[in-house]
């Protein structure tokens, strides 16, 4: 497990190179979202999906993970955007909103994954989207679960006492 306090804006690239060889590998990690904080991991490797499944046990096996894309044109390599979609998310994205749409067929075989719809988004946060477009590929999210007495985590040494075994 490994810590790393960066810069948002602009991000440290040393950092996010870090990063990219920890998601190459099949690491998890965890990266603020506005006002909570998310697990990530290449949508490509099962190992580090059900990594998450186990750091999240509510999240069930048959329902897939939202994907965050760099920008509309990696997002439609996912799915299906058309000239309508398209200007409604140029005007959305980057932001907090997924879209569901039809997935792309070669979505099917690269995840092993049959299902026909996928959630996308392009996050707002500068420093995820710049971890994206220096990886090149998608990564599968879902939120970090909320404590127990229902409050987020607002910081990420909180998350890292919580989850640092896994991530």
């Amino acid at each position: 497990m490994e810590i790393l306090y960066t810069y948002s804006d602009p991000p440290s690239e040393k950092h996010l190179k870090r990063v990219c060889g920890i998601l190459e590998k099949g690491g998890v990690i965890s990266y603020p979202v506005g006002a909570n904080w998310a697990f990530g991991c290449d949508a490509l490797s099962v190992k580090a999906l059900d990594r998450i499944r186990t750091l999240k046990p509510d999240h069930p096996k048959v329902k897939s993970f939202s994907l965050l894309c760099s920008s509309i044109k990696m997002a439609s390599d996912y799915g299906h955007i058309d000239s309508c979609l398209y200007r409604l998310l140029k005007k959305m994205w980057p932001g907090p909103y997924t879209v569901i749409v039809p997935s792309e067929r070669s979505l099917a075989r690269q995840l092993k994954d049959k299902r026909q719809l996928v959630g996308l988004r392009v996050p707002e946060c500068g420093m995820v989207r710049a971890l994206l477009e220096m990886y090149g590929k998608a990564l599968a999210t879902t939120s970090v679960p909320r404590r127990r007495d229902g409050s987020a985590y607002s910081m990420g040494y909180e998350v890292e006492k919580s989850f640092g075994h896994a991530i």
